[in-house]
């Protein structure tokens, strides 16, 4: 028997690949009406990288692995198949083969030795295949600060996927100040940090939730500190040394949210956030689970929390807090409180009321620029 000449084969550590594949498999399509978009597209760039990408049609991501080259080629595989094998292979090298005229791959690695079926990367969309940038057009961005912020302010953003710009995350840099923010109509988080603009770029994008999401999940792979920021047309790209995110930007004139930040409220309470978020928690327990509402009241340096449902019983408890105001009862979805309280990065957080009925401030008792404001739920 001839067996056909190799047109593709490579050596890599199991631990560099498998990296690599945690990076872009989340952007394999979940329910693709192509199959190749359930693959991982793998090919090798020159003697001494690969590179793997995946695309949804809207997110796509490339990551560069070290490798020995022998033999230059690409085939996409199924992620999933590839993730559980790499991930369940000794710590030693594997390697990678592929006979010309053939779409199996034979994954060898000490004793164990698969065959994976793929599809040929003809199939591969190629205009996700890579990316040209113009260097000098980007703007860094240290990754850390911009993690941060988008955990703190972008988990208001709306769920829904669709091109909304609702469901999309404000990412605004001016001079040495960017503010990340988000909203779903419900409720609104802003966040400001410092960063060091060094060719003082501005720009207004909006990034779909689901792209910062990933970034975020990804940039533990990320050793460097810092990322490039490209924007073409309407597109985003996020480039760091080893690994690019390609996204669409949602386009439009996103709400005016800053004009909502009330200045300052009329009445303002201090409450220790371990405390809230651990009664809140409890209270819980006793909510009426379609609408999960927890009513709080607010009297002199105390606050109860309440809820009930009527078939299942109620739930109360009382804290103490610093508060002079005029007693006051102002209901809200809990999920949305706590999902406030702990985005707060300080041991107090400060609740500025106004009415039962109006947009309700939480903030870090801090030098910390962060805001998250809330709307009440009427009280029946």
């Amino acid at each position: 028997l001839v067996t056909g000449s190799k047109i593709m084969k490579f050596v890599v550590k199991k631990e560099d690949l498998y990296n690599g594949i945690k990076i872009v498999e989340r952007a394999t399509s979940m329910k693709a009406l192509q199959p190749v978009l359930l693959n991982i597209l793998i090919e090798t760039i020159d003697k001494g990288t690969i590179k793997l990408v995946a695309t949804d049609l809207d997110l796509t991501v490339i990551a560069e692995v070290d490798a020995q080259v022998e033999e230059e080629g690409k085939i996409t595989l199924p992620s999933k198949t590839l993730n559980e094998i790499v991930s369940k292979l000794g710590d030693k090298l594997i390697t990678f083969e592929m006979n010309e005229g053939e779409t199996s791959v034979n994954i060898t690695c000490q004793n164990s030795k698969f065959d994976i079926i793929g599809i040929s990367a003809s199939e591969f969309p190629p205009e996700f295949a890579s990316v040209d940038v113009k260097e000098e057009e980007g703007f860094e961005i240290e990754i850390r600060p911009f993690v941060k912020a988008v955990r703190q302010a972008g988990f208001a953003a709306a769920s829904y996927e669709t091109s909304n710009l609702l469901s999309g995350i404000v990412c605004d840099i001016s001079q040495n100040i960017m503010e990340i923010a988000s909203t779903d109509g419900n409720r609104l988080a802003r966040v400001r940090e410092t960063i060091d603009n060094k060719d003082n770029h501005s720009k207004q994008l909006i990034i779909p939730s689901k792209t910062l999401n990933e970034f975020i999940k990804m940039s533990s792979f990320i050793d460097e500190d810092a990322v490039k920021i490209y924007t073409e047309k309407s597109k985003l790209i996020i480039k760091s040394e080893k690994t690019t995110t390609i996204s669409r930007l949602l386009e439009g004139q996103f709400p005016k949210y800053n004009q909502l930040i009330p200045a300052e409220s009329p009445k303002e309470a201090l409450v220790n956030v371990s405390q809230m978020t651990s009664a809140l928690e409890r209270v819980s327990i006793m909510v009426n689970e379609k609408t999960s509402i927890v009513k709080l009241e607010f009297s002199h340096n105390n606050l109860k929390l309440s809820a009930d449902t009527p078939d299942s019983g109620k739930s109360e408890e009382n804290i103490d807090i610093d508060y002079a105001g005029e007693e006051l009862a102002i209901a809200f979805n809990y999920k949305f409180v706590l999902e406030a309280l702990k985005n707060i990065d300080s041991d107090e957080v400060k609740i500025g009321l106004n009415t039962p009925l109006s947009a309700t401030m939480f903030k870090p008792n801090s030098e910390e620029d962060y805001v998250c404001l809330i709307m009440p739920v009427q009280i029946r």
